[in-house]
């Protein structure tokens, strides 16, 4: 890190599973990546203020507040991020561009196209300020699925034919597990569509560079209610799985399945591309790898490429080659590309519009499997 840097007042809102890994990410960017602006996490947004000290303490921020819109009108604070429940993105992303700050927002970046829609026209209007606003699909920073996506732009793979996009696990199957605030439309939007779905339908058109025109799907509920806080049941009322068809914009097809119920599969997310001069496959489980095959079938297989190289995407800044990176050096990609962003003036990526694209996708999917699995246009969410 270059002496005498600016720093940005970090103000984030939500503090549990994707707290930990955001904190995890501002604490760290600046001791391996050279922003020009150095991250200082000045408040730690929670409701409970007994939570959110020991929260502040263990993670590493300065003070808290138990009412968001204090943390966004506070001085101190440049950037808010935005870690709370699907329910409360649009109206504290919002507020927090109106008032001059830039935004990170979990992903799905809302519940509903309409919110999403909102959201996109104020990070627009934002923008014209100097304002940035990104939306945290961090799978986007895997150096193995940057470096497919690298390969793609360069046209290794030739024309698109087809795309396997899955996201399984399997913390739900217990039909016993606790009632969660993900398995309550209110809150969630959706079930394992927007929380699985949404990354596989982002990674697909970030490595494709191509987007999603039209689906046909199916979701289901395996498990209609849980135990309660309360002891009672609660009715769960988001899906436990997602099916779909797809058409990409370039003409290839593509199959999508998100599900919490795949007995044994912990966080398999997987991306096979077959294209007219080689194919590539990508498992998160093995997350430092790529599978790659070029011919016709003078080759027996696909061969392994090992992504741990300095001239690989973001693996520059961390170990010797061969050392191997995880889930969390992600999230510390993605805040350097947005500290990157701010510090010369452009829109970070993926932004709001890009976040509204994958919105209108996963309503697209809701609606065809309302309609039993009638082809349903992406289109017609606009």
């Amino acid at each position: 890190m270059s002496p005498g840097r600016e720093t940005i007042g970090i103000g984030m809102v939500g503090h549990a599973f994707m707290g930990a890994v955001h904190s995890h990410a501002w604490r760290s960017v600046h001791r391996f990546f050279d922003p020009p602006l150095v991250p200082r996490l000045a408040v730690l947004g929670g409701r409970d203020e007994t939570r959110a000290r020991v929260a502040a303490a263990r993670f590493g921020w300065e003070d808290v507040e138990t009412d968001w819109r204090k943390l966004v009108a506070r001085d101190d604070v440049g950037l808010v991020d935005v870690c709370t429940p699907g329910d409360s993105h649009a109206e504290i992303a919002i507020a927090a561009l109106e008032a001059g700050k830039h935004v990170l927002c979990e992903k799905p970046l809302a519940n509903s196209v309409a919110e999403a829609e909102a959201m996109a026209e104020a990070a627009r209007r934002a923008r014209e300020l100097g304002v940035r606003a990104m939306v945290a699909f961090n799978y986007r920073r895997v150096p193995a699925l940057a470096h497919a996506r690298n390969l793609v732009a360069g046209g290794a793979l030739g024309e698109i034919r087809h795309v396997r996009s899955v996201y399984l696990q399997d913390w739900l199957s217990d039909a016993q597990a606790p009632m969660t605030w993900r398995l309550r439309k209110e809150s969630a939007g959706s079930g394992a569509l927007g929380d699985l779905g949404a990354h596989i339908v982002d990674a697909t058109q970030f490595v494709t560079g191509e987007v999603i025109t039209g689906v046909s799907a199916l979701t289901n509920t395996f498990v209609k209610q849980r135990p309660s806080e309360n002891g009672g049941t609660d009715e769960v009322t988001v899906d436990d799985t997602a099916l779909f068809l797809a058409r990409l914009s370039g003409g290839a097809v593509a199959s999508f399945e998100a599900t919490r119920f795949a007995l044994g599969r912990k966080n398999a997310m997987r991306l096979e591309i077959n294209g007219s001069k080689a194919s590539l496959a990508f498992d998160f489980e093995a997350m430092n790898e790529l599978q790659w095959y070029e011919g016709t079938g003078t080759e027996a297989g696909f061969r392994r490429i090992l992504v741990t190289e300095p001239q690989h995407p973001y693996v520059g800044a961390w170990w010797p080659p061969g050392h191997l990176l995880g889930y969390e050096h992600t999230f510390t990609h993605e805040v350097a590309d947005l500290l990157d962003a701010i510090g010369s003036g452009t829109d970070p990526e993926p932004g709001f519009d890009d976040g509204l694209r994958v919105q209108r996708v996963l309503d697209a999917v809701e609606r065809s499997a309302a309609a039993e699995a009638h082809w349903t246009s992406v289109e017609e969410s606009k």
